[in-house]
């Protein structure tokens, strides 16, 4: 098995754990303990409306209360203090592929692992999942540091096979985990897009904060292919033999189809999306994207 210290690279880590991980309906919380916060944040759950007082971020205010009562009022939840993160991790066939220093899961494992690590050093609890057609590996919340370990052992496989039934998978998800918490699928979503969204959908309907890393190869996305090319599916036994150049913009059309559909069906479910490549350095990517969704500025 290979080492699953590799997926925690230093420098990745050094910039990721300064920021904080929180879901986008919680404001403030503590860092440990299981009991109700005395204070407000946007969780997930409901408490009451207060009167608009000069300050407050009009993110919060009601806007159908204005526009039926003609007055301004904020919405106040009440939060759980400690944050319930669970990663799921695509390890199908599909994910081996790759042309660069990582190939699409071994990138998918270091986001997942460097994540873990952000989220328990902020002393929240995080679970694990990996799956293809099927659940591969689960691993239960925990807040420990000492988790970590177990973690990226879950993530460190020898060959990734098998079809995604990522719609299956997120159905045991929502049955599975049915206390709200925030639901992070790391995957290259290679399968029936409109079952998946259904199963994105889903677990936004049982109140989860769901956060989507499309991972993805430049030679994917670009389809810079040259010359006579043999390609072979990884998930079954076809294979083509073509002059890339001759249907690239048709697959480009295709593909541009594929996101486009993907990423307004996670807008309508008000899911954050994000798709990464693995050439992108982890360091830069998932600080960028952390920092777009809290609106905070990324410091070194």
């Amino acid at each position: 098995m290979p080492d699953s210290a590799k997926y925690l690279h230093p420098e990745a880590i050094r910039r990721i754990s300064r920021l904080e991980l929180r879901a986008r309906h919680i404001v403030e919380g503590f860092l440990s303990g299981t009991h109700r916060s005395p204070y407000f944040g946007r969780s997930v759950e409901f408490l009451q409306h207060r009167q608009y007082a000069a300050g407050d971020d009009l993110r919060d205010v009601d806007w159908r209360v204005w526009a039926r009562q003609d007055r301004l009022v904020v919405k106040q939840y009440e939060e759980d203090t400690n944050l319930r993160v669970h990663l799921l991790v695509d390890v199908s066939a599909s994910m081996q592929f790759g042309n660069g220093v990582f190939n699409k899961y071994e990138y998918s494992a270091t986001i997942a692992a460097t994540l873990a690590y952000m989220i328990l050093r902020q002393h929240d609890a995080v679970a694990a999942m990996t799956f293809d057609a099927q659940i591969r590996q689960r691993v239960p919340l925990r807040s420990q540091r000492k988790h970590l370990r177990t973690l990226a052992d879950a993530f460190a496989m020898d060959h990734p096979q098998n079809k995604t039934d990522l719609f299956g998978i997120l159905q045991r998800a929502a049955a599975i985990f049915p206390r709200r918490g925030m639901m992070i699928i790391i995957s290259d979503f290679l399968c029936d897009t409109e079952a998946t969204l259904r199963g994105l959908k889903l677990l936004r309907s049982q109140g989860h904060d769901v956060l989507v890393f499309h991972v993805m190869d430049d030679a994917e996305l670009d389809f810079d292919f040259s010359g006579p090319t043999r390609f072979d599916s990884m998930e079954t036994d076809q294979f083509l033999r073509c002059n890339p150049q001759a249907l690239r913009e048709g697959y480009l059309a295709e593909l541009q189809k594929f996101l486009d559909q993907l990423r307004r069906g996670c807008a309508d479910s008000r899911v954050d999306y994000a798709l990464i490549r693995t050439s992108d350095a982890l360091d830069a990517a998932l600080p960028l994207y952390l920092n777009k969704r809290l609106g905070k500025r990324v410091g070194r």
